[in-house]
């Protein structure tokens, strides 16, 4: 496998890191949002995403993203000049929540000015939500005007697909009781942004997997369609990779305060950062 790089692109959840009316509160009621304001706070947090890199040559790269949320417009501000990302070769959904695909319109600036298209991976029913939701990216009739994102979608299902001789497992999970969507598995990643249950099934795949980055909103606290961070330490026990990054955090967590706790666990786990570069395996 070729040595490549998983790039943070976001590791909050839907409503983001500072919720502006923490930071409008005349007290002290939430240190995370507080925080988070200050330049170069590992608190401030986009909506969950990565971004996977693989170099074919000294001059090509490949990038693919896994889900584009409402945030990621401020997020490539901040990071694609930072790490030289010029294009976006494909996106892969793993569901249609706003925090997923929020960000869909804003690669018109990519398919206006640097590239022909961007290829888009989802499943039959999540291009049906978004037919619906974003009707003129999907149907170019439907367009009132010029510049338009131009976006290839690709349908996929539970079988593995390759993009750019990349392979992809996809990670069936539930989302809450009544939503089942997708995380994936590639070279030695296995990716689970948004579950509170994950098949047994599923958990086979993820078996033998060297990093895992799994969904862990909060501690304590039930949500019903995320696993808390007990939820997630439990699993990654189980799991037993090499190391494991928690992400899709809401403003309960601290980061520096919670990643020293988390060192006197075993398998090495750790919150991971928006702007965060890890090498990997694919």
């Amino acid at each position: 496998m070729n040595i490549s790089n998983l790039i943070f692109i976001g590791t909050g959840t839907s409503e983001g890191i500072p919720r502006v009316t923490c930071l409008t509160r005349s007290d002290n009621f939430c240190i995370v949002c507080k925080d988070s304001i200050i330049p170069g706070s590992l608190n401030r947090r986009r909506n969950t995403s990565v971004l996977i890199t693989k170099k074919i040559n000294n001059t090509e790269e490949i990038n693919i993203m896994i889900d584009v949320g409402k945030f990621f417009y401020e997020s490539a501000i901040n990071l694609f000049p930072r790490y030289s990302i010029k294009k976006i070769d494909s996106i892969i959904l793993t569901h249609t929540h706003a925090d997923a695909v929020g960000g869909l319109d804003d690669l018109r600036d990519w398919t206006n000015n640097t590239q022909k298209e961007i290829k888009i991976f989802l499943r039959k029913k999540d291009l049906k939500s978004i037919s619906s939701s974003h009707d003129y990216l999907v149907k170019r009739n439907k367009q009132s005007g010029g510049g338009v994102a131009k976006l290839n979608f690709n349908i996929i299902d539970k079988e593995p697909f390759t993009i750019k001789g990349v392979k992809f497992i996809p990670l069936p999970v539930m989302h809450g009781p009544y939503l089942d969507v997708f995380g994936f598995k590639f070279g030695n990643v296995s990716y689970i942004s948004d579950t509170s249950l994950i098949p047994k099934e599923t958990e086979k795949i993820i078996n033998g997997t060297e990093i895992l980055i799994l969904d862990a909103l909060r501690p304590e606290k039930t949500h019903g369609t995320h696993f808390t961070l007990e939820q997630a330490v439990e699993f990654t026990k189980k799991i037993n990779p090499k190391i494991t990054f928690f992400t899709n955090a809401t403003h309960d967590i601290d980061h520096l305060k919670i990643n020293n706790l988390l060192k006197k666990e075993t398998p090495k786990m750790q919150y991971a950062f928006d702007g965060q570069k890890i090498k990997i395996k694919i």
